[in-house]
């Protein structure tokens, strides 16, 4: 695969707010204005290169229109999005995916609205090559960062890049994607972590597996009843837990990763490797 073209419509919305307007098109809004306008979505294509080795690629950017609004029957809601993505056979193809938004209070410590993905994985597909191969959204990529929710702060046009991979269907494919080896907690870096990504189509039982960089003190067991959804982002902290990405830790007070370079493996129960993420002076060129 090379170059693809990708936009989008929003074709739903699960309650039925007051002026709602813009389903079919780009930008869905809805509500009573208390300020600057109405609330809503806008999705924007591009044209992005999309390969078949599970490569994470930007699907399009989605702009949450997050302004005060009233007269909302509920605070939280699904928006649907179909979107089409242009092959270099000219042929579209249309991917479906289904955003729920939390409608957060506008006071409070906490008033950015919080959008989530429930399923990531499209139930439409497309066969190249004689192999069938879905759509799957694996994060929002926020301030440069790849996150698993897409924070919106109140009175503000926020945006976020849709990670995706294009993925064959009925197979998990759990791979290492970041090592953040330098941590800034002085002394034990407690917040170093490795990033483990599902990025198929299929749920992925990790449970006995072993993340690790082959050196001794160095090795983390997932726990018996660990299953990465697809789709699904977690971290593995030196000595921190952070239950948004999903709590793991070495629990160690000590640094894990080499400040200077190395690689980071992970065996299944098998002892087979998995995936090795090479990070540093040790990285590949």
């Amino acid at each position: 695969m090379s170059k693809v073209d990708t936009s989008g419509t929003w074709t739903a919305i699960s309650i039925n707010p007051p002026n709602l307007e813009g389903l079919s098109t780009d930008n869905v809004k809805w509500g009573i204005p208390a300020g600057s306008g109405k609330s809503g979505y806008l999705f924007a294509g591009g044209t992005v290169d999309v390969l078949l080795d599970g490569t994470e690629f930007t699907l399009g950017t989605l702009t949450h229109q997050n302004f005060p609004i009233q007269g909302m029957p509920q605070n939280q809601f699904e928006v649907h999005l179909s979107a089409r993505v242009v092959f270099e056979d000219q042929v579209p193809h249309d991917f479906s995916f289904r955003f729920q938004h939390n409608e957060t209070p506008n006071v409070g410590p906490n008033p950015e609205d919080i959008v989530d993905l429930p399923t990531r994985v499209s139930p439409e597909t497309v066969t190249i090559d004689n192999t069938e191969y879905a759509v799957v959204i694996t994060g929002f990529k926020q301030g440069g960062q790849i996150v698993t929710r897409f924070i919106s702060p109140e009175n503000a046009a926020n945006s976020a890049d849709l990670v995706a991979v294009l993925a064959r269907t009925g197979q998990p494919d759990v791979q290492i994607t970041n090592v953040r080896f330098k941590g800034e907690v002085k002394r034990t870096q407690a917040d170093e972590f490795v990033e483990v990504v599902n990025r198929g189509t299929a749920p992925a039982d990790i449970s006995g597996w072993v993340l690790g960089a082959d050196d001794a003190g160095q090795d983390f067991t997932f726990p018996a009843g660990t299953v990465l959804l697809p789709g699904q982002r977690i971290r593995i902290y030196t000595n921190q837990v952070h239950a948004e990405w999903g709590g793991y830790t070495y629990a160690s007070g000590r640094p894990i990763w080499n400040d200077r370079g190395d690689a980071a493996k992970l065996r299944d129960t098998q002892g087979t490797l998995a995936s090795e993420y090479r990070y540093g002076t040790a990285a590949t060129p």
